[in-house]
């Protein structure tokens, strides 16, 4: 059985970030969220359990791991290893959306740093 989502159609998750973010696709193997900075907006800095790939699908943002702060655009992924800082900052104009892709599906607690 083929199984489709439309990200207009899911609902915008609670999130201590308080950003537009939305679950595609939750199994225990892995989460796939879809988050949207408006112009301005960040990410809180966080440390995530598992390992996190980033993929930029629209716009261009900051992206920091670690103690390291770079700048991304479209079709860009990123690599975030379990327990690391990281976080993300909208400083252009125009919306930024990326993917956030979590494998497995964490089940300890992400950790908000400051």
């Amino acid at each position: 059985m083929i199984v489709t989502r439309k990200l207009s159609e899911m609902p915008i998750m609670e999130t201590a970030h308080n950003v537009d973010a939305r679950n595609l696709y939750n199994t225990e193997d892995a989460m796939v969220t879809i988050i949207t900075l408006k112009p301005g907006q960040s990410l809180k800095k966080h440390i995530t359990p598992v390992d996190v790939a980033f993929y930029v699908l629209k716009g261009e943002g900051v992206v920091q791991v670690g103690e390291e702060k770079t700048k991304v655009e479209e079709n860009t992924l990123i690599e975030s290893p379990k327990d690391i800082l990281h976080c993300w900052y909208n400083e252009s104009n125009s919306d930024l959306i990326f993917m956030v892709i979590k494998a497995p599906r964490p089940i300890k607690n992400t950790v908000f740093v400051g």
